[in-house]
C-alpha cells in the first residue's frame, strides 16, 4: 500500500485521511451502545467484547443482542445475523478489484470489510487512494468500535441512551456526505430516492436491518428500466481527471 500510496498527492492523501477518520470516529463512538444493550440483554463483558472483537458487524451484531434479549434461541440469532452479513459478502466483490490482497492480508482485509470501509474506499477516483480509505476507515472503525463497545459493556447505562448525544444521527450524516457527490446522473438519483422509498416502507414493519437490504432492490429496478446498459462517464468537476468513471 506504501508504494501505491506515495503515488497520491500530498493533498488528497489528506482529504481521503480526514474522511477517513470522520467516518471511523463517529461509528466508533456508537459502539458504546451495542456494548450497554449487549450487557441488558443478558450477555457478559466478555461475551459482549469477543462478538465485537470476531463478528464485528453492527448490524449482525445488534440483531443478535436482539434477539436474545427477546427471548430467543441462538438459531434465531445466528439466522438473523448471518442475513443481515450476507451483504458484506457483496461489498468484498466491489472491494477486492481494488485492494488485490492475498493470504493473511486477505483475511484482514474480510475482517474489515464493512458498511463504512467499503463506502469510503468506493468513493474514491483514485485506487490508491481507495486502498487508504478501506484500510485507514476499518482499522478506525475497529479500534474505535470495540474499544466503545468495552466502555458501554463496563458503564451499562450509565451514559443513557447514545441517540441523545446524536450519535446515531453522526454516522448517518456521514455516509450522506460520502454519498452526495456521486449522485449527479439521472439513475444515481432514481436508485438513492426509490431505496430511499424502500427503506421508510419497510422499517416499520421488518426487523432492523432488512429493510438496507431490501433497499438494494432499487439498483435492480433501476438497472433492468436500462435494459443493462452502463451509463456514460459523468462530467468532470474541478479537481478531477477528465472523463473518469468514479465507479471502479
Amino acid at each position: 500500500m506504501s508504494t501505491a500510496a506515495s503515488s497520491l498527492p500530498d493533498e488528497r492523501r489528506r482529504e481521503v485521511r480526514r474522511q477517513a477518520l470522520s467516518v471511523g470516529g463517529a461509528t466508533g463512538l456508537y459502539g458504546v451502545s451495542f456494548g450497554a444493550l449487549s450487557v441488558a440483554s443478558g450477555l457478559d463483558v466478555w461475551q459482549t467484547q469477543a462478538l465485537s472483537l470476531l463478528l464485528f458487524s453492527g448490524g449482525s451484531q445488534f440483531a443478535v443482542v436482539g434477539v436474545l434479549g427477546a427471548g430467543g434461541g441462538g438459531v434465531a440469532a445466528v439466522a438473523t445475523s448471518s442475513l443481515l452479513g450476507v451483504r458484506n459478502g457483496l461489498y468484498a466483490l466491489q472491494t477486492s478489484r481494488f485492494l488485490g490482497v492475498a493470504g493473511l492480508r486477505r483475511l484482514a482485509a474480510a475482517q474489515l470489510t464493512i458498511d463504512e470501509s467499503t463506502a469510503v474506499g468506493v468513493a474514491q477516483p483514485e485506487p490508491p487512494a481507495q486502498r487508504i480509505g478501506f484500510w485507514l476507515t476499518g482499522i478506525a472503525v475497529f479500534l474505535g468500535w470495540n474499544l466503545m463497545t468495552l466502555v458501554g459493556a463496563l458503564v451499562g447505562n450509565a451514559l443513557g441512551d447514545p441517540r441523545t448525544y446524536g450519535l446515531d444521527a453522526a454516522a448517518a450524516a456521514a455516509f450522506a456526505a460520502l454519498l452526495w457527490p456521486r449522485l449527479r446522473s439521472g439513475d444515481a438519483a432514481a436508485t438513492a430516492v426509490l431505496a430511499v422509498f424502500v427503506a421508510l416502507v419497510t422499517s416499520p414493519l421488518l426487523p432492523p436491518g432488512v429493510p438496507v437490504i431490501l433497499s438494494v432492490l432499487a439498483a435492480l429496478a433501476v438497472g433492468l428500466r436500462r435494459g443493462g446498459r452502463h451509463e456514460g462517464s459523468p462530467t468532470a468537476h474541478p479537481g478531477e481527471l477528465d472523463g473518469r468513471d468514479p465507479v471502479p
